[in-house]
């Protein structure tokens, strides 16, 4: 049985690659901070989800904490060898790293310098790293390949994990460590990020709040399904050896006013929509060129949007109660 840590363990993607490990009979070491950067209730609520469950425990630990970093590995140090790390804690968004670059600069960077160490130290062979479409820049040829230039990242966001790449091939160059780096594009599905767009548009609508859009509603997003991505997560801790950037994505760009007047039927309400002007640091469009995750993963996106996005409303209708309240 293998044994995997996996760091941002009760966020979005992190709860659901968490899930798909134990399915396969994995064994998984648990890292998160339960920081408040947005509602806690949804990251109790997952982590409720893996509580219990044979070959799961948790540790909370800020990875940006040099010595609380140092003392998990302590702990974990004499309970057998450990297969691979993940790491998937992030402060995330590109608005926010605008506010409080100070933030994502301790978490994207310092607590990935950090576990990169830890696994020099305990020799853990295998280390994938969430990165992020926000990388590829307005004048990006579309769909974005890995070999696109990203040396002009457009907010801290971006700029915190293109720092969090480098170092890992300095680390790969330098002690052997495998790493994967996989830049996800716009993921969503059942208690997803309260940030982002579609969680937002779903808890709106269903609410009769009106509806901001940031832009004209034109803009396209590569809406990626977080189970889709959690699958490419696991086929990247067995399938790619070296040092690799690898896009997850759809393929298949949504314009935002179309994924409102699908959510709108879902829903069975009308949207009442407050168009705002478009902030700098983000793109008009993000899609994804998955040749490569397809080549060295054998992986692909199985779930359309339509159904992710149903996937995504009922599990708010279910949770309504307490997900109404969340600040978005």
């Amino acid at each position: 049985m293998s044994t995997i840590v996996v760091t941002g363990a009760c966020g979005f993607i992190g709860w659901k690659v968490c899930e798909k490990l134990l399915a396969n009979g994995a064994a998984v070491i648990a890292v998160d901070d339960l920081n408040d950067a947005y509602d806690v209730r949804l990251k109790d609520w997952r982590l409720a989800q893996l509580r219990g469950r044979p070959g799961f425990s948790f540790s909370r630990v800020d990875v940006g904490d040099r010595e609380a970093v140092k003392s998990f590995g302590q702990s974990v140090e004499g309970a057998g060898p450990i297969d691979a790390a993940v790491n998937l804690a992030a402060r995330a968004g590109v608005r926010g790293s605008v506010t409080d670059p100070w933030a994502y600069l301790a978490t994207n960077v310092t607590g990935n310098l950090n576990l990169l160490e830890l696994c020099r130290e305990l020799g853990i062979s295998r280390f994938v790293l969430a990165s992020t479409s926000s990388l590829y820049g307005e004048d990006t040829p579309a769909p974005f390949s890995e070999d696109a230039d990203t040396s002009r990242p457009l907010s801290p966001y971006a700029a915190s994990k293109k720092a969090a790449e480098a170092m890992g091939y300095s680390y790969h160059s330098l002690h052997g460590l495998d790493v994967t780096v996989l830049r996800f594009f716009t993921v969503y599905g059942p208690a997803g990020r309260p940030d982002m767009s579609l969680f937002r548009f779903v808890q709106w609508i269903s609410e009769g709040r009106e509806v901001v859009v940031f832009g004209d509603g034109t803009q396209q997003r590569d809406f990626t399904y977080v189970d889709d991505v959690a699958n490419g997560v696991l086929a990247a801790l067995t399938a790619v050896q070296g040092y690799e950037i690898i896009n997850l994505g759809s393929d298949r760009p949504i314009v935002l006013n179309d994924a409102i007047r699908l959510i709108e039927g879902l829903v069975g309400r009308e949207a009442s929509v407050r168009y705002q002007e478009r902030h700098p640091a983000d793109v008009e469009v993000t899609w994804a060129d998955i040749s490569k995750a397809r080549r060295l993963l054998g992986w692909q996106p199985e779930t359309d949007f339509a159904s992710g996005l149903g996937e995504l409303v009922e599990w708010y209708r279910r949770n309504r109660e307490w997900a109404r309240e969340i600040a978005t």
